[in-house]
């Protein structure tokens, strides 16, 4: 038996090779949206994932603002922030962040760094994520391939 056609393949930061990616956010459950997402952004879909290393693809998300959620959470989910000051805890449900400015990218955005992994790792995964309300971005640059999420698992 050939023990050198056994190796475990390890990437590291220089070997990683990362794609960009554009997913279309029309019609989209937010949750299930934001896990297959959380798994492009980690790696996790690729033959060469390495715990530790930032091996995923950058990810940008086009038509935020059409993200659906199931049953009664868009007016009874309940996100918390807190301001800093005595008595400063503000309340907001989906329906009332979808008016604000940067509403969908707040939800998605918090609903995808929940299902990433906590500490420095996630915060660095968290960069390579790019979410626009409208079909317009401006990453054109780098050559992103659409890919259907809904053929991932």
């Amino acid at each position: 038996m050939n023990t050198l056609s056994y190796k475990t393949i390890s990437v590291n930061k220089e070997t990683a090779k990362k794609e960009w990616v554009v997913i279309d956010a029309t019609d989209q459950v937010v949750g299930r949206l934001c896990s297959k997402v959380a798994k492009l952004l980690r790696g996790k879909y690729k033959p060469t994932f390495t715990p530790h290393v930032d091996c995923g693809d950058n990810v940008i998300i086009i038509n935020a603002k059409k993200v659906i959620f199931t049953g009664n959470k868009e007016t009874d989910k309940v996100y918390t922030r807190y301001t800093g000051y005595p008595g400063g805890q503000r309340f907001d449900t989906p329906a009332k962040l979808r008016q604000k400015k940067d509403g969908a990218d707040r939800i998605l955005r918090h609903a995808v760094k929940g299902m990433l992994p906590k500490g420095p790792l996630g915060r660095r995964l968290l960069d390579n994520l790019y979410i626009y309300e409208g079909t317009e971005h401006k990453h054109e640059a780098q050559k992103p391939k659409a890919i259907d999420i809904n053929q991932y698992k």
